[in-house]
């Protein structure tokens, strides 16, 4: 794999073609293809969603590295889309454990990641409570991770979620020494406006990504909003996982309560769309080729 073809390369090209860059989240592999089929440029996985999809638990630092190795693996193997990863505090105490998460992300097919400052025992970064690692420990964390990349165009990011802990002016300063650090972007977690955006752009002098989830802190910005203020990267880390939980349960409720599906038919995918979206003609082609040659 060369530099420009690599999933950091497509990364980095995304953000500069598109601006800024709509990421969407994509919970498993079935969503990264729709979400390729819908048209964005690069895709997300969540933390806080591997933990509730594939886990089945809160976002509250439960995940492992390899919870997370698993559903990107799964992600990569079927889309080309560059992939955006949530690695939380880095998975583990130490620059070692830091290296191996960043190493291993890049093997799996990973296009970027953001690492944050808050404690090991963290939380969502929009629910209260939260603690954060001092400015020299972020610092090092950031270290870590830069000093581990394999491939020159993997794109670090580093989430700062100091805004709600110490303030923006601390938030910035810190944002400024990841940057230094090696940071090539900037995740200003749970920021309240858009001047706040605005001055992260104004003194990182890299890219800012907004973290526009829904039911936070964070006003649910539109794009063009964002442009007016800069911000490079526009994050939905949620978004279509909410959604299909919402129809989900209600699928489930009609079905027990009726007795039947026939009142839900209209709202599911239909088995022609779901085999269209996963390539399943092409697939069946395939073996057909093959056990007619085998005749």
């Amino acid at each position: 794999m060369t530099a420009m073809t690599s999933p950091g390369a497509r990364f980095r090209r995304a953000l500069t073609d598109e601006k800024p860059l709509q990421i969407v989240g994509a919970i498993n592999a079935n969503h990264a293809l729709l979400a390729r089929r819908a048209g964005y440029r690069a895709i997300y996985l969540s933390g806080g969603g591997v933990a509730a999809g594939s886990l089945g638990l809160p976002d509250l630092g439960i995940n492992t590295l390899e919870d997370v190795l698993v559903d990107v693996r799964r992600i990569t193997d079927v889309c080309e889309l560059p992939l955006l990863v949530d690695i939380d505090t880095g998975f583990g105490p130490s620059a070692f454990n830091i290296a191996r998460t960043i190493k291993s992300l890049i093997k799996a097919g990973g296009a970027a990641c953001h690492i944050e400052d808050q404690v090991g025992a963290k939380r969502c970064g929009h629910r209260p409570g939260k603690e954060i690692v001092s400015q020299g420990e972020m610092v090092d964390r950031v270290k870590a991770a830069v000093d581990a990349r394999t491939d020159p165009d993997f794109f670090l990011i580093a989430r700062t979620d100091a805004i709600q802990v110490d303030g923006v002016d601390a938030a910035i300063e810190r944002a400024i020494a990841c940057v230094e650090a090696g940071a090539d972007g900037i995740f200003a977690e749970a920021a309240y406006d858009l001047p706040t955006y605005r001055r992260f752009v104004d003194a990182v002098k890299v890219p800012v990504l907004a973290n526009i989830t829904e039911f936070g802190q964070t006003p649910l910005f539109t794009r063009d909003e964002l442009a007016s203020v800069g911000v490079a990267m526009q994050l939905f880390p949620l978004s279509a996982f909410r959604a299909m939980n919402k129809a989900a349960e209600a699928v489930y409720t009609a079905i027990r309560r009726d007795g039947h599906q026939k009142n839900v038919v209209d709202t599911m995918q239909t088995r022609e769309e779901l085999y269209e979206r996963i390539g399943y003609h092409e697939f069946e082609r395939s073996l057909d080729k093959v056990f007619s040659s085998a005749k």
